[in-house]
């Protein structure tokens, strides 16, 4: 690559970008044979293609137990393992059904573990009482839980590269469903925040891992409509679980541990549902498993794949979801800002479950409509029907993005991305003022709880074409782009719920709500200077792609 391309150092590395391009496009040789010739091309977009003795830094194919084998470049790149036309293996090659059983499966998985970030909220007054806290400092059982978010990629990330989707999903969960009994069964606020803590981290894997899961399923065309569901899913669990979290604690034969019992059995159901439903979804996993097939079934020991030399490296980690991820967030505009942004409006996701119950509820804190805590949670639900509406603006923009991208004869085009982002910032913006202005008794209740719907949509726009934004932008760097985002808007989202109740109770519902709309209004001319300079300043990047002219 040029050499104002970034570029990692070491073959280890060289391997990780290979394996990375497997990744992005692993059902891209589809029509050619097995054993074709043809060079694989990289993500980098600028028209070079990767030599895989010289660019990937791999030794000559030597198999545990065999002999060495001594082969010319030539030979080696035709016994690279690849896809067949049309192969029933390939996971881009299933029926579409089948597809969206899978899909179902990883969004509830998705699911179980966002769900489990909020359900215990409604329990925060009975959890202090027993823990003989504050309600200030129960707040970190929801801090803690998405912190555990932030570092937990960096363990399962690493894992899904190497081992595949299932083994960095459905063990991590197991972990989630032991770690939420052992919440459930805490007697004391150490224990309670060391378990909400780790189940954070267990957690982490589905909410990270299951995108790129998609990623394996679907082609680039048909992957708009299964990323929106997954999204929904992520932000379904803040938004439906305090429904839950209220109805069991209300309920006098349930109660707070509840939360965390129910919690564990869902979780453990759906992760036993994909254990013997759900196939590897992993590429780089799959051609491994095929070349180990065609050595055996050939008895020709030299069909290979680079993922079968793949190893979890600390380097590689520390490169790849730590200091890349660094480097890209101070020295590129696009990450900072974008990462900013869908940060803020996931943390204030977040900081409605302090909102809605001094709203809705009885705590006095601020003038407040006097619900119980069943029907005070309700308003959540009016956050996940726009959460529901939006997916209609997201969907729409897909046949426009798809003609912008086959008239830039199949390139990504970041900036096609950003008209709903224009939306989504008003809805947001907006939805926060109104709340914040008519949330008080001698409104009606369902003036704010309207608005609720605004802020839901507009979270859901902003938040999935950020992320999209990010993918098309830095293409074979979008997992360090991506990681620098999950990490802020996790550490976003741990920490600025705590200061909701303080800030509630000094200003008031509607000075706190104008402060938070009028971050959301500064925000609002982000996408416009993208969709201005956006491919100006990717020209200048040293981690997107260079673009043909």
């Amino acid at each position: 690559m040029s050499d104002d391309r970034a570029s990692t150092p070491g073959s280890v590395d060289k391997l990780d970008e290979k394996l990375d391009e497997d990744h992005l496009h692993p059902a891209s040789n589809a029509d050619s044979p097995t054993t074709s010739p043809s060079p694989l091309a990289t993500n980098a977009g600028d028209g070079e293609e990767l030599d895989i003795e010289r660019d990937a830094g791999l030794p000559p194919v030597e198999i545990p137990g065999g002999p060495p084998v001594k082969e010319s470049p030539e030979e080696k790149e035709a016994f690279l393992v690849r896809w067949d036309a049309g192969e029933r293996t390939n996971p881009r090659n299933w029926s579409t059904a089948y597809k969206g059983w899978i899909t179902l499966q990883l969004g509830m998985l998705a699911l179980s573990a966002s769900l489990g970030s909020s359900i215990t909220a409604p329990a925060f007054p009975e959890i202090a009482r027993a823990m003989h806290i504050s309600e200030e400092v129960v707040v970190l059982t929801i801090s803690l839980y998405v912190l555990g978010f932030a570092f937990g990629p960096l363990l399962w990330a690493p894992i899904s590269e190497v081992y595949g989707r299932r083994l960095s999903i459905l063990p991590a969960l197991v972990g989630l469903s032991l770690f939420s009994i052992g919440t459930a069964v805490s007697q004391n606020a150490a224990a309670v925040m060391l378990t909400r803590f780790f189940g954070g981290i267990f957690g982490s894997a589905p909410v990270s891992n299951v995108a790129a899961a998609l990623g394996d399923l679907y082609e680039p065309k048909a992957r708009g409509i299964a990323v929106t569901f997954y999204a929904v899913c992520v932000v379904g669990g803040p938004t439906i679980g305090p429904v839950i979290g209220s109805a069991l604690t209300a309920n006098p034969h349930f109660g707070w541990r509840w939360t965390e019992y129910i919690e564990a059995i869902w979780t453990f159901f759906f992760t036993t549902l994909s254990f013997f439903f759900m196939p590897e979804l992993y590429a780089p996993v799959l051609l491994k498993r095929k070349a180990r097939r065609l050595r055996k079934e050939t008895g020709d020991v030299r069909y290979w794949h680079p993922h079968e030399r793949a190893k979890i490296s600390p380097s590689n980690i520390l490169t790849k979801h730590v200091s890349r991820p660094i480097r890209m967030f101070v020295t590129e505009p696009m990450v900072t800002c974008i990462a900013v942004y869908a940060s803020f409006v996931f943390a204030l996701l977040y900081m409605t479950l302090e909102m809605f119950p001094m709203v809705y509820g009885r705590e006095n804190i601020v003038p407040t409509y006097g619900f119980g805590a069943v029907v005070s949670s309700l308003p959540f639900l009016g956050l996940f029907v726009g959460v529901l509406g939006a997916m209609g603006v997201n969907l729409a923009n897909q046949p426009r993005y798809s003609r912008i991208v086959a008239a830039n004869k199949g390139r990504a085009v970041p900036e096609a991305r950003l008209p709903p982002m224009l939306i989504g910032g008003v809805f947001f913006a907006g939805g926060i003022f109104w709340f914040g202005w008519t949330a008080n008794p001698k409104h009606n209740w369902a003036i704010p709880t309207v608005a609720t719907a605004f802020i839901g949509a507009g979270f859901n726009i902003i938040f999935q074409q950020c992320i999209n934004f990010l993918v098309d932008t830095y293409a074979l760097y979008a997992a360090s782009a991506v990681s620098a985002n999950t990490f802020l808007r996790s550490i976003f989202a741990s920490g600025l719920p705590l200061a909701v109740r303080p800030m509630f109770a000094r200003l008031g519902v509607g000075p706190s709500c104008s402060i938070l709309g009028g971050a959301a209004c500064a925000a609002l001319p982000v996408p416009l200077l993208f969709m201005r300079f956006g491919a100006r300043l990717r020209k200048k990047s040293k981690f997107a792609p260079a673009e043909e002219d």
